[in-house]
């Protein structure tokens, strides 16, 4: 059973899941500290050039299955028009202001 979006734990992450599902590049990219990273599958990856391909272009879409860590480590379904539906893990790391400043998925 999948967790609404509205009722993450994590504001950062609960807002990161919602511009995912919105395709909204803007507020996603609100949501990142200045010099955010992230990694695929344990290598890092160029940021900007992962969303557009991952998320943005391709349409990517995220429902959580369950939370842990405070709402900041997820077990989701994830799915684009690239690869299709696989189940996936999502790790967040947020600074102080709220912001996201990493992010890690990966096949679970």
């Amino acid at each position: 059973m999948t967790i609404q979006t509205t009722r993450l734990s994590d504001p950062a992450v609960r807002a990161f899941v919602a511009a995912v599902n919105a395709h909204d590049r803007e507020a996603f990219l609100a949501l990142l500290a200045p010099g955010a990273t992230m990694a695929d599958d344990g290598l890092d990856r160029d940021l900007d050039d992962w969303i557009d391909r991952e998320i943005f272009s391709s349409n990517g879409h995220l429902e959580v299955d369950r939370e842990s860590d405070g709402g900041r480590a997820l077990l989701a379904h994830y799915r684009n028009d690239t690869w299709g539906e696989m189940r996936t893990r999502w790790s967040f790391t947020v600074d102080e202001d709220g912001r996201i400043s990493r992010f890690e998925t990966g096949q679970a």
